[in-house]
């Protein structure tokens, strides 16, 4: 089969730059190494800055979000007994989005289906080849038999542990990488929300995050150890926990009730430079991994989407190479800056043992100092609705 672009991965990233695409009458194919089942059976992220909703909007795949999503003008930060509220819309004049990952993920399948776009599921033993070249390939197993995909350039949106990433010569790639002393346990639950918007909370326990995907279903979590075992936590034991960790008002408010999901995940920062090589582009998770905290992770590949298909579209539209050319740099920048706010969000919020007693007051003058200072607000409030993508 010969395709303009291969697409490795038809996570958020992959699918959201196949619907791009194909709306500007580009050809491409998407090629995943899981199941559909499975691809939505992954538990994800569920804020999405305004740029993400404008992307889906844009593509005329808003109509369930904006039905079922739930906007947010502002969230909470719980400190010292008692929660403050950010106010975003105040601040930015923008709002944020709650919407599951797993529901944008089924909306851009149900999309490509019905556009009759090309998508491969199952495909074993994906390889790619010749990105270095002017002829790069990608070759599967599927049912037994090899296929080989003949394209012009090959868009790696296959996650951390893809093989687009891994295909790159050692030499020729730059990891950076910070990885954080603890995790996140968290439970996903069929509960009304403990409040209507987010509750961030920094306590002497631990950090607790209050989020939610809608107006029945709960998504909660708390720090804990790197180490810690889901087989530690019995549903009551982590209510319990959780309830310790909120000021008095969100603990009496909470709805408890079985837990639907139960898993532990560690946090890092990672990001790998530059993000193309030769007619390869990595993009999300391929190229760069934030802590949780913020919700940066599906929001940055959304704007890595948002370059490399203005760069293709412009390359076979105009027969510019310009913003291919640009494409790593423009995604970096904001890529970085995403993640220095991660960084700083996931450092006032969590307990880190070894900081000692200095440390911990460093912690809370920051926090004493955010919540008195509407400058400082509204720097937290511009990267968390998020920062404007490049021209």
């Amino acid at each position: 089969m010969r395709v303009q672009v291969a697409i490795i991965g038809a996570g958020p990233s992959g699918l959201l730059l196949g619907a791009k695409l194909h709306q500007a009458g580009v050809d491409a194919i998407v090629i995943e190494q899981r199941s559909a089942d499975y691809v939505l059976g992954r538990i994800r992220a569920g804020v999405l800055e305004q740029g993400t909703v404008d992307m889906m909007d844009s593509l005329g795949l808003g109509a369930r979000m904006h039905a079922e999503g739930l906007v947010h003008g502002g969230f909470n930060l719980g400190y010292r007994n008692s929660h403050h509220r950010i106010d975003l819309h105040a601040l930015t004049g923008k709002d944020v989005m709650v919407y599951g990952q797993t529901e944008l993920t089924r909306d851009l399948m149900d999309a490509r289906a019905q556009w009759g776009a090309k998508t491969v599921y199952e495909a074993e033993h994906v390889h790619i080849h010749g990105f270095d070249g002017s002829t790069p390939s990608v070759t599967y197993t599927k049912d037994g038999k090899t296929h080989e995909i003949q394209c012009d350039y090959i868009a790696g949106c296959d996650g951390y542990h893809g093989v687009s990433r891994a295909s790159v010569p050692s030499s020729s790639i730059k990891a950076y990488e910070r990885v954080y002393p603890f995790g996140w346990l968290g439970v996903l639950a069929d509960v009304p929300p403990v409040a209507h918007e987010l509750i961030y909370s920094n306590h002497e326990r631990g950090f607790a995050l209050c989020s939610m995907r809608s107006k029945t279903r709960s998504r909660y979590y708390i720090q804990c150890a790197l180490d810690d075992k889901v087989d530690n936590w019995s549903d009551q034991a982590f209510w319990d926990e959780l309830r310790r960790r909120l000021d008095p008002e969100a603990a009496a408010s909470m709805v408890t009730g079985p837990s639907i999901e139960k898993s532990i995940a560690p946090l890092r920062s990672f990001v790998a430079e530059p993000m193309r090589f030769g007619r390869l582009f990595l993009v999300g998770d391929a190229a760069h991994i934030v802590p949780p905290t913020g919700a940066k992770g599906l929001n940055l590949a959304a704007s890595d989407v948002h370059y490399l298909a203005h760069g293709l579209v412009e390359h076979y539209q105009e027969k510019s190479a310009a913003g291919l050319d640009a494409y790593s740099g423009r995604a970096l920048r904001r890529v970085w800056k995403a993640v220095r706010f991660s960084w700083w969000f996931t450092s006032l919020m969590h307990k880190f043992p070894e900081g000692g007693e200095f440390g911990q007051k460093i912690q809370e003058a920051e926090i004493d100092y955010l919540l008195g200072s509407q400058a400082a607000m509204t720097s937290l409030a511009e990267n968390y609705v998020g920062l404007p993508y490049e021209v």
